[in-house]
């Protein structure tokens, strides 16, 4: 295993599957596009392929990487293991969910996700992958994104208390989903006639546009895309 220093970048919002879609229609939806940039990713440095045996043990997991490479077998169980090689620092407070790419599918493999407390420790952390199906290459290209780092304020999240309450106790929240619900059934029957203004327009964009089903812009601030700041060279 290589003591290659990490390679990080800004969350990036691309992604191949959703640029094959037709169209690229995928990225129409704004959720799902705002959450592909999230945070930070940590890359693969080297070309990679593994294959699990279906075996718990550590040799069960084998490797092939065009050089020195970050990934080895260190849990056994079907878990390939990714060394993320830097110390990362976070406010008081603030700890980093390490997780997968957001919204980038791999066949046969999983990331698993994990919460470290950035703010105090002096330790580095691994990255993992389970296996989900034995005999079966999975491969990791260079620069491949193989984690996703999102800071957390735990005890900020720790501080709100869900609840359910019925939407009639919110009239005018009521009477917007409501029409929602009516314009967006009346959309996609008008999908099916030919020539129709909602075949013209294609999708809503409501949502997209920050606007309420009424017309009137949200009355909180609408992202449409998020710019997180890259990483800083020492001097």
């Amino acid at each position: 295993m290589g003591n290659l220093p990490a390679q990080l970048r800004a969350g990036d919002t691309d992604r191949a599957w959703m640029d094959a879609t037709p169209n690229a229609y995928a990225y129409r939806c704004l959720p799902l596009t705002i959450a592909n940039g999230l945070g930070w990713q940590v890359l693969n440095p080297r070309y990679l392929e593994a294959v699990w045996d279906g075996g718990d043990g550590l040799d069960a997991v084998r490797l092939h990487a065009d050089g020195d490479s970050i990934a080895i077998s260190h849990f056994g169980s079907g878990i390939l293991t990714f060394h993320v090689n830097a110390l990362f620092r976070t406010p008081p407070g603030v700890s980093m969910l390490v997780t997968g790419p957001f919204n980038e599918p791999k066949d046969a493999i999983v990331a698993l996700s994990g919460v470290v407390e950035t703010d105090w420790s002096p330790y580095t952390f691994t990255m993992n992958w389970k296996f989900t199906r034995p005999d079966t290459v999975v491969k990791f290209e260079a620069g491949e994104p193989i984690a996703t780092l999102v800071p957390l304020e735990l005890g900020r999240l720790e501080q709100l208390r869900p609840q359910t309450r019925h939407l009639a106790s919110e009239p005018e929240l009521a009477e917007q989903n409501a029409m929602w619900t009516e314009s967006r059934n009346s959309f996609n029957k008008g999908l099916e006639v030919p020539g129709s203004d909602a075949q013209q327009q294609r999708w809503q964009k409501l949502y997209h546009r920050g606007s309420m089903p009424d017309g009137s812009p949200a009355a909180r601030k609408h992202r449409t895309r998020l710019r997180m700041a890259a990483f800083q060279s020492p001097d």
